[in-house]
């Protein structure tokens, strides 16, 4: 980011490690035998100040989800954040909850959306619709959109299904090709219009 200009994005969606030990078995279900996932090492530790000043820097507005896990790190106050309620019916081992900071001057909402994903291609990965949701909601027609931490690619989706200009990146190697199949899959298919 330090190569950006100031300003460069209108939203920035991000959801970088939250630095609490994530594993590979991240979303297993009580006697589900094994992960799907690859093991995960990138959650150790979260970004350091420097990320966040330099991502308030280069976009005009901020939603960073799991934002309660470095808070000291952000430094500023928020009315609107976003609770997303993951519709649990089960005891699981991991939050039945997310919550995503903003920069934006609103009232705090929540989102009831399930987490379900039987194909996913990665342990902490995101719906669709909630990324779709955050567009509809926060970002205005024209906006330019930043993910730093791109993971799965679904606000890939959600934004190529809306029309949004979106800049994403992913460094592991794996999940940055298969959120590219991923998107690729999603294009080909056909849209019937039943207007």
């Amino acid at each position: 980011m330090k190569e950006m200009p100031d300003k460069a994005y209108d939203l920035a969606i991000v959801d970088p490690p939250y630095g609490i030990g994530v594993n590979h078995s991240m979303g297993r279900r009580s006697g589900e035998k094994a992960s799907p996932f690859k093991p995960c090492r990138w959650d150790s530790s979260s970004p350091g100040r420097e990320y966040f000043d330099e991502l308030f820097r280069v976009s005009a507005n901020q939603i960073i989800w799991g934002a309660n896990h470095f808070m000291d790190l952000i430094c500023r106050r928020s009315s609107c954040w976003i609770v997303w309620d993951k519709l649990f019916s089960e005891d699981v081992s991991f939050a039945s909850v997310e919550l995503a900071f903003t920069s934006l001057d609103s009232v705090a909402k929540r989102i009831a959306l399930s987490s379900a994903r039987k194909n996913g291609i990665h342990p902490t990965q995101k719906p669709v619709r909630l990324y779709k949701w955050l567009l509809q909601n926060y970002a205005k027609p024209g906006d330019k959109i930043l993910d730093t931490h791109g993971g799965s690619g679904s606000i890939c989706i959600a934004c190529d299904i809306i029309g949004f200009d979106l800049d994403w990146y992913e460094i592991d190697v794996d999940y940055f090709q298969a959120a590219k199949e991923r998107l690729e899959r999603h294009q080909r298919q056909q849209v019937l219009d039943l207007k």
